[in-house]
């Protein structure tokens, strides 16, 4: 039985607070709403240093600061969710490193992201979709 997905709230208060995480497993509902925030987050972020920084001159100095607040974020948060979301295919965390390899493995990654969770368990956990209980979800 597959219980509901996760939702857009809930989805970003788990990936925060599972931030030293790489061991455990989380559902693609998690995983995209969090894409989604973080997309959310840099666009106002991205608007407001950009007028900012626009109106005294400088908007290279903007870019920088989203670049940099962007790249702290995905280290934090963004890379224990993403294994995580590996672990619930089945696959290893290593994978990530597929995301090195151009535009293959980023086409790699972004597949294995869409993959359903395995039913079973597997050596990362049960399955947070099919346990059966709501409290269960990662």
């Amino acid at each position: 039985m597959s219980s509901p997905s996760v939702g857009f709230s809930e989805a970003v208060k788990k990936a925060f607070a599972g931030k030293c995480d790489y061991d455990s497993r989380s559902r693609r509902s998690e995983y995209w709403f969090f894409v989604l925030f973080i997309f959310l987050v840099e666009l106002v972020v991205g608007i407001v240093f950009g007028v900012i920084f626009g109106l005294i001159g400088i908007p290279q100095v903007g870019q920088i600061i989203i670049g940099v607040i962007g790249l702290i974020i995905f280290f934090l948060f963004g890379l224990p969710l993403a294994v995580r979301r590996l672990h619930d295919t089945g696959k290893s965390g290593w994978f990530m490193l597929l995301g090195l390899i151009p535009l293959i493995g980023q086409i790699i990654l972004l597949i294995f992201f869409c993959l359903d969770s395995q039913a079973e368990t597997n050596e990362y956990g049960p399955s947070p979709k099919y346990s059966g209980s709501p409290g269960n979800m990662i």
